[in-house]
């Protein structure tokens, strides 16, 4: 191929793999999250959760503060959920058999990770686009400082956050050419790097620059001191975190990106390019003879365990649906099926775990108990909660499914098959709770129960993927885990011993999400007929 071909061919490829990335649900989820991010990074005035302060203050909202409040919280949730979003197209590409197209093209192994490592890398610039222009508005919503100027509003996402992406698409792709991160264990062991790196990349002799907090926490602190002194807490902190009192604003007019960061972000760049070309010692392009990441692998490959694959036929299969069975004995078998289907092809490993953690559940004391092995037995299951609603449709059962004569009671055993999931791994903590006459533990316990199936379900249903889940479900777990008791959905986090969460509002939350998900249902089956 001639230079201009191989551009060609590569603009062809990204393209048509970023339009079809975009329009996927999990896109418009964590954009919208990344945009309320950027809400939280410039709260108002008297607002009680913010994302950047240094101790008690904060900088008055210049474009300067903003641009770069917004470009570091918008680094912090894009590398951690913006993974999820990018990183299954070379799956995606296999189950849709794309990918056999590809290995009879005459195009090279480099070529196709370099188009995908540039689309996984423009679908995380547009979001971090968006963001931007939201920065823009939240300047000129706060009020005050109107005066923008766009060089110190946008210089931050382009010098801070954007080679950041260059390497969570990078990343992703790797993941995805290497067998033990292809599937489930590879969303989690993400969210634990994505945590080290939000920690560590905070220092000012992190890698690279890690997060490019350094220089600004530096710049910040040293305009701090020369408005107020030496008094107050000078500690800088990024991260979602609730303040007593709102925040003491000082004036801040931003910074000078020095040469030597500025390198270390290029480097940056050259090791995301690097590590997305790197599969192209082993990755066997979709051609079976060869091996390659997707050879073997089911749309199922997320699930802690083999779960048969069935391949999606050609075109939607609807069969005449058949009369219902009424009676509760036949929804009792509906149920104990959907059960089976749910932990189906779990390996014994994991239910020696689930053991173990229950035995630790009864022989805790109670306070351990609530506060480390109830958040443990409701994060170990998170691969297996991830498959309700979305198994029919990676399968490619769909259709076969749509002849169930009653698909509202297949529906709803399906989120009964989540809660005795929930509620039998979390059976310790209720036992220890009911015989301590912990009422209120007992009632978070309960909302816990209904609301975990219950957001696993919805996302399955609206999403049609097991990963807006994973994403949702494992910072949401983090924070509570890390004491915000204003998400506390299982009652961990206590005061004086009683739940300090809004406990009587995870059932009603966990109601409402199981009647979107019926509408959600309603509405797709009538779109579908």
């Amino acid at each position: 191929m001639t230079a201009l071909r191989l551009l060609r061919t590569l603009a062809g490829l990204t393209a048509g793999d970023f339009r079809d990335r975009v329009r996927r649900p999990v896109h418009l989820v964590v954009l919208l999250a990344a945009v309320g991010l950027g809400w939280l990074a410039v709260p108002p005035a008297d607002g009680r959760w913010v994302i950047l302060a240094l101790g008690e203050y904060r900088g008055t909202y210049t474009s300067a503060y903003v641009g770069v409040a917004t470009a570091l919280a918008g680094g912090l949730w894009l590398t951690l959920g913006g993974f999820y979003v990018v990183r299954k197209g070379l799956a995606r590409d296999e189950e849709t058999r794309v990918g056999q197209i590809l290995a009879a093209t005459p195009a090279r192994t480099v070529l196709l990770l370099a188009a995908k490592f540039l689309s996984n890398f423009l679908v995380l610039a547009s979001m971090l686009g968006v963001l931007a222009v939201t920065a823009l508005c939240l300047q000129l919503v706060r009020g005050e400082d109107r005066g923008v100027d766009p060089v110190a509003l946008f210089q931050p996402f382009l010098v801070m956050a954007l080679p950041l992406l260059a390497l969570t698409a990078a990343a992703a792709l790797l993941f995805e050419t290497v067998p033990v991160l292809r599937g489930g264990l590879g969303n989690i062991a993400w969210f634990c790097v994505a945590l080290v790196v939000g920690i560590k990349g905070q220092s000012a002799d992190a890698p690279f620059g890690g997060f490019g907090a350094g220089p600004a926490a530096g710049s910040l602190r040293a305009a701090l001191t020369e408005e107020f002194g030496k008094a107050g807490d000078h500690t800088f902190s990024l991260g979602l975190t609730q303040i007593p009192e709102p925040l003491t604003p000082f004036r801040w007019d931003g910074f000078t990106f020095g040469g030597d960061f500025l390198v270390s972000r290029l480097l940056l760049v050259a090791a995301a390019v690097a590590l997305a070309l790197l599969p192209a010692l082993w990755f066997g392009r979709h051609d079976s003879t060869r091996g390659g990441p997707a050879d073997g692998a089911s749309p199922a490959a997320d699930a802690p365990a083999p779960v048969p694959a069935y391949a999606p036929p050609p075109a939607v299969l609807t069969l005449p649906r058949t009369a219902a069975e009424r009676g509760g004995r036949t929804f009792g078998r509906l149920l104990a099926g959907e059960v089976r289907i749910l932990v189906g092809g779990v390996s014994p490993w994991w239910w020696a775990v689930a053991a173990a953690l229950t035995l630790a559940g009864l022989t805790l004391p109670l306070d351990a108990v609530t506060g480390l092995v109830l958040p443990a037995v409701w994060i170990w299951p998170v691969l297996v909660w991830s498959r309700l609603g979305s198994l029919p449709v990676e399968h490619g059962l769909e259709g076969l499914l749509g002849a169930y004569p009653a698909p509202r009671r297949r529906l709803l055993a399906a989120w009964g098959s989540g809660v005795v999931l929930t509620a039998v791994l979390g059976v310790a903590p209720l036992l220890r709770m009911a015989f301590a006459a912990d009422l209120p533990g007992l009632a978070a316990w309960l909302g816990g129960v209904l609301f975990i199936p219950s957001l696993a379900l919805l996302l399955g249903v609206v999403c049609r993927t097991h990963r807006v889940f994973q994403v949702v479900y494992l910072p949401l777990w983090y924070l509570v885990v890390n004491q915000v008791a204003a998400l506390d959905f299982m009652g961990a986090v206590r005061e004086a011993g009683v739940p300090a969460g809004p406990t009587p509002l995870f059932p009603l939350l966990a109601l409402l999400l199981l009647g979107a998900t019926f509408l959600a249902a309603e509405t797709r089956r009538g779109l579908t007929i």
